[in-house]
């Protein structure tokens, strides 16, 4: 009897939790440094081409590929993925296959942003960074081809073959792409999106199935996609053996491990990891900001260890206590749990005390990154 009430304690050493567990931190970290890794890289680029350049680390946002997240959009965001949820649940098979191309497309040139610095490493000694013109389509280099290449590759085999690793693989290039390319400009706008995406996440979790007589997050989460060669073999009328054999599709908007003994999955969304990565993201560019901006060092009203505790630590500590009690409460109660209802607490609060203990809050709450310098530069780190 004690054995079975303390069975979800031995599952959280089970291989399928622990592979969780530190994937999702470490697609949180790297996506976090190739951020901030791109805001350099960019501020870099504005004071060659501009030498009257204010400095400010908002400057980086300049280039057209990064969105930063505003307050309105914040506040709609949580709106508009419910109302994609709600059209995924009635009309998923009207749209599945359109869906799943898409997420394809996306998925291709978001592992290919995931393989470029290991393609740059491999093709830096044999060729030079030159660009290779393709007309209309613009110019790139061999690096870009190549993890593009490898990329398109990954997808096909994962069409034919529907593997549950090729799925993580494109997943965890969505994941890293989606933190690096998005900001949050303030502390008002993380609390502001964070908080609405908690309410979202507790209602399509715990309340839809009131309503709509089913779990409408963990049905669309769940549910696998006709394969888009197997619907086009059946259009074409092609014969029996041509497309036929090819397997449903899990879309890659999760991250699935099996554990040891095969017997089940550890699934987590790409969500649970994006939305507390874009904070992560934020602190560590403000703990950048202060540390190489300002000459600020962070911490001053206070002493001894917590001195040198970041924000960035800090809450990337919260994300793996908040991780670990979600996943607690999973097994306890042998249900779906939205993992954001445990996430945004324990990395929004330890934040928030910290700031104000640091008295660093209201020059978070907006516009953290605002500076009057003209001569303030970021390290590489």
């Amino acid at each position: 009897m004690a054995e079975q009430s303390y069975s979800w304690a031995y599952s959280l050493v089970d291989s399928s939790q622990v592979s969780t567990f530190l994937i999702s931190i470490l697609l949180i970290v790297y996506g976090s440094f190739r951020s901030l890794n791109m805001d350099c890289e960019n501020q870099e680029k504005d004071k060659d081409g501009n030498p009257i350049a204010t400095g400010s680390f908002n400057n980086a946002n300049s280039n057209n590929s990064i969105q930063t997240i505003d307050s309105t959009q914040a506040l709609f965001l949580p709106i508009g993925a419910s109302v994609s949820l709600l059209v995924m649940f009635f009309f998923f098979d009207s749209v599945q296959v359109v869906f799943t191309i898409c997420t394809a497309v996306l998925a291709t040139i978001a592992f290919a942003f995931l393989l470029l610095p290991m393609c740059q490493y491999l093709t830096r000694p044999c060729s030079p960074q030159n660009k290779i013109s393709f007309g209309c389509c613009g110019r790139f280099t061999l690096a870009e081809l190549l993890s593009f290449s490898l990329s398109v590759m990954l997808v096909l085999i994962w069409v034919l073959t529907g593997h549950w690793l090729l799925m993580d693989a494109l997943a965890m290039g969505l994941c890293v792409a989606m933190i690096a390319f998005v900001r949050l400009p303030s502390l008002k706008v993380s609390c502001l999106l964070l908080s609405g995406l908690l309410i979202y996440d507790v209602f399509w979790v715990f309340f839809s199935a009131y309503i709509f007589n089913s779990n409408v997050m963990v049905k669309v989460a769940t549910q696998p996609a006709d394969n888009p060669l197997d619907v086009l073999s059946r259009k074409l009328h092609l014969g029996p053996g041509m497309g036929r054999d090819v397997p449903r599709l899990s879309l890659p908007g999760k991250l699935v491990f099996p554990s040891s003994t095969g017997s089940h999955f550890s699934m987590l969304g790409i969500g649970d990891i994006v939305m507390p990565g874009l904070l992560l993201c934020f602190v560590l560019r403000y703990d950048n900001y202060k540390k190489q901006a300002t000459g600020e060092v962070p911490g001053a009203v206070m002493s001894g260890r917590m001195q040198r505790v970041s924000y960035f630590h800090c809450t990337l500590i919260g994300y793996f206590i908040g991780l670990l009690t979600a996943t607690v409460a999973s097994r306890i109660h042998r249900a779906a749990q939205p993992a954001l209802l445990y996430l945004v607490p324990f990395t929004l609060l330890p934040l928030l005390t910290m700031a104000y203990l640091k008295g660093d809050l209201r020059r978070m709450w907006s516009e953290p990154f605002h500076t009057k310098s003209s001569s303030s530069r970021f390290l590489e780190v």
